[in-house]
């Protein structure tokens, strides 16, 4: 889209970006997804967007994936820890994600418990 093209006051879109983890070269339209802004392959995401693509952010930090949650219609979201500020966010998951991470963070909390094993034994 030509700049005369662009609606005034419209962003520009950029076509594609790095991953600030894994230096992958990342385009920035996928199935699934209206605001990429995490990596496909490492689910690693850059602190850009205060609301969802707004990308408003001073931060400018890399956010870890740290969990995924369910929505109620069988969606999942990516939760990503900011590393410079610790913010909290979700991310809709994109269709070209990398499904095996996807599952290893999903299984983490089975594999990896809070508390030790042999303490439920004894209840």
């Amino acid at each position: 889209m030509s700049r005369t093209q662009r609606q005034r006051g419209q962003p520009r879109r950029l076509q594609s970006f790095r991953c600030i983890h894994c230096r992958l070269d990342v385009p920035s339209l996928a199935a699934g997804t209206a605001h990429r802004n995490h990596c496909p392959s490492c689910l690693w995401s850059r602190h850009l967007d205060v609301d969802p693509g707004d990308r408003a952010s001073d931060c400018h930090a890399s956010m870890e994936p740290i969990a995924i949650t369910v929505r109620n219609d069988g969606e999942w979201v990516l939760i990503h820890r900011c590393r410079g500020c610790g913010t909290l966010s979700s991310n809709r998951i994109a269709g070209d994600d990398n499904p095996l991470l996807l599952v290893r963070i999903a299984v983490k909390p089975l594999a990896q418990p809070p508390f030790p094993l042999d303490r439920l034994a004894s209840i």
